[in-house]
């Protein structure tokens, strides 16, 4: 039988996604902090076990497997009653340009980035419908409202989340139930390493009998773009080491504020360059189109 739900349980309970390193392990270390009881999971549970040495229950979750979903929301419901929180951090960027990026690349990046989340949101809901409660909190980016070359098929992903997250936000404000979007700028995480080895920014390995080029990232390199693969390696513009990055933690303080407010904004911005970023959607297309064909130029 699971734990009484009522108003003895006081401890609230968050599960969060993508724990193994950046945003989702400072998170579970702050809410830990905070005195909740965090269900951290990853992929590989090797990757978490500090985590559990700190106080996080740990379990093995991926995304993109329902049965791994099923399996800890039903744990969690059996242990602790209620899941107060649930944290969709996982995900991961597929950068290279739209014409380079296989279509088997872009279903990936939508399985982690969009359709895991929302795995994740159905299998929450009907325990916080019941309780009345709940806050569900959507890692999103900058890039989630300002899409840029090299970036469509990521950028997509989270414009994706972004427009789920309003609609969902509307559909359970009448149980209780929170959405929050949180979208950060350049972080200081490994999220720029893996995007690179996503970009193919390093050298091609092979060449195609149509005289594409193909590397260990996956992308088919038509060759019509490698003006931009130098541009990307060189000007890191996703990398978590630029000018105005933050710290992870600072991500994790935002995310332990929205789960825990009473009334939570719908969106919240880390950091003086998400802050400004995400004004720039309001620029007319012409206007970023000129800034984006500047930075070409200057960078070329």
């Amino acid at each position: 039988m699971p734990p009484e739900t009522d108003a003895r349980r006081v401890q609230k309970t968050v599960l969060i996604t993508g724990c193994s390193s950046g945003i989702g392990r400072a998170a579970a270390r702050a809410f830990l902090d905070e005195g909740w009881t965090v269900y951290a999971t990853a992929r590989n549970p090797a990757d978490i076990e500090t985590l559990g040495e700190a106080g996080c229950e740990l379990a093995t979750l991926d995304v993109t497997d329902q049965s791994d979903i099923d399996r800890v929301v039903d744990r969690i419901l059996d242990e602790e009653g209620a899941i107060d929180a649930l944290i969709n951090n996982a995900g991961y960027g597929q950068f290279g340009p739209v014409e380079d990026v296989p279509t088997a690349e872009v279903h990936e990046q939508f399985d982690v980035n969009v359709y895991g989340p929302h795995r994740l949101i159905k299998a929450v809901l009907p325990g916080m419908r019941r309780e009345r409660d709940g806050t569900i909190v959507n890692l999103s980016s900058v890039a989630g409202r300002l899409s840029f070359p090299g970036g469509g098929v990521y950028s997509g992903s989270k414009f994706a989340i972004e427009a789920m997250s309003d609609a969902l936000r509307n559909e359970v404000a009448e149980f209780g139930i929170d959405v929050v979007v949180v979208q950060p700028g350049p972080v200081k995480t490994s999220f720029s390493e893996r995007a690179e080895r996503e970009a193919g920014t390093g050298d091609a390995d092979g060449e195609a009998a149509d005289g594409s080029r193909t590397d260990d990232s996956g992308l088919d390199r038509s060759g019509a773009y490698e003006e931009f693969y130098e541009i990307f390696a060189d000007t890191q513009l996703i990398g978590g080491d630029g000018p105005g990055a933050i710290e992870p933690e600072a991500v994790a303080a935002a995310i332990v504020d929205a789960a825990s407010a009473t009334q939570p904004p719908a969106r919240v911005q880390p950091g003086t360059v998400a802050r400004i970023g995400v004004l720039a959607r309001f620029l007319p297309d012409a206007v970023l189109d000129r800034g984006y064909e500047f930075v070409r130029k200057f960078t070329s």
